[in-house]
């Protein structure tokens, strides 16, 4: 277990915060267009043509082509009806991280497996590294730019055992210009390919994997009846 080297006001803000990132938590995934209503994901279509979608597109980075479709939400979907919460760890303040976080002018693009790509990567911009040790082990881990945030995908020893098997999300606050972020492993959460089997998310790249068991945050959405995400 690694000793938190985040100062002792962050960890208590951490700690106050924690219930009210539990509660919007779930407010997001359960809402009429929250990760659990996501229905269906049609490429080559337009909006037009499915009344109530949300347009969404995709690059080939080899030809820089677009695709474009769209997201069908469901707000009485199966998900939405069987689900019973999110198995969370307990608050655990020594995985309340200080790390260092060194920019990269320009970004650094990255390749990343996606979950349904079949092996295949694509080149996300990572805008800079982030450095921090546990437990004597130095780590490098790359978060990219999802849409101006940070966004962590790593991967621990809960995976496929406590946790999501594919790895799990955390989002990185950073002042502008700054060079410190604290890492809260505690809002470590389930990404949205664990609530509807439509998306496509992305996979922990092998330098944001620990070897040791991170025992804080999300570890798997709870379903009543049997029901499993497809």
């Amino acid at each position: 277990m690694p000793s938190s080297s985040a100062p002792p006001a962050a960890v208590d803000r951490a700690r106050a915060s924690w219930p009210r990132w539990r509660d919007a938590r779930l407010s997001r995934v359960t809402a009429p267009m929250g990760n659990l209503a996501l229905v269906e994901t049609i490429w080559g279509a337009r909006v037009e043509d499915h009344p109530g979608s949300v347009p969404i597109e995709r690059r080939d980075r080899r030809t820089g082509a677009v695709d474009h479709g769209v997201r069908r939400f469901d707000a009485d979907s199966p998900a939405n009806r069987h689900f019973a919460g999110i198995d969370v760890y307990p608050f655990d303040p020594a995985w309340v991280i200080e790390a260092r976080f060194v920019a990269h002018d320009p970004p650094r693009l990255v390749a990343f497996e996606h979950l349904r790509d079949n092996g295949l990567t694509r080149d996300l911009a990572v805008p800079g590294d982030i450095l921090f040790t546990l437990d004597g082990v130095d780590y490098a881990f790359d978060a990219f730019d999802d849409d101006g945030t940070l966004l962590l995908v790593f991967g621990d020893r809960t995976n496929g055992v406590e946790t999501y098997a594919s790895g799990r999300f955390l989002f990185v606050p950073r002042a502008p210009g700054d060079d410190r972020v604290v890492l809260d492993f505690n809002r470590a959460f389930v990404p949205p390919c664990g609530f509807s089997g439509q998306y496509n998310c992305p996979m922990p790249p092998r330098q944001n994997r620990f070897g040791l068991a991170v025992r804080a945050g999300e570890k798997l959405p709870l379903f009543r009846d049997g029901f499993q995400v497809h």
